[in-house]
This record gives structure tokens, sequence and C-alpha cells, in this order.
């Protein structure tokens, strides 16, 4: 998780950023159910599932408005080398 945090902070790219900010959500999700399956709490699983979801949606998000700003910014004739 740590270098994924260093992945994020220091990605050349906005979408190594991005895909930093998955990765860690997707390990937050396998601490949850491990933590889980540990101490026998089922209801763990169901904060894991949670924060997949979220997780999911939000990188759809911040990926769609990436999609938007660039090609209003190709429509401008604008080039912000992403």
């Amino acid at each position: 998780m740590a270098l994924a945090l260093v992945r994020a902070l220091l990605g050349p790219s906005i979408y190594d950023r991005l895909l930093a900010v998955n990765m860690f959500g997707t390990k937050t999700v396998l601490l949850l159910s491990l933590i889980a399956f540990l101490y026998g709490r089922p209801d763990f699983l169901d904060l894991a599932l949670a924060y997949a979801l979220i997780n999911f949606i939000g990188v759809l998000a911040v990926l769609e408005f990436i999609r938007q700003r660039t090609a209003r910014n190709l429509a401008r004739g604008e080039n912000e080398g992403l």
C-alpha cells in the first residue's frame, strides 16, 4: 500500500496516479476481507463490498471527467499534454 501511495504522489501522468489510487482501494478491500476472516466478523465483508463499489464508481467518474476535459480542450485547440 505504501508503494501505491508513492506512485499516486509521484506518478508522471494522471493515469499512473489514478491506477495507483485504484490499486490502493483494491488493497484496502483485500485487507478488510482478511480482517473479516481472521476475526470472524462477516459485517466487515459488507464494508469491503461497499468500499469496492465506491472505489469502482469513483474511478469511472474520474476517467469520464478526464475524457470530457480532453475532448473539450481538443475542441478549443488547446493541448495540455496529459
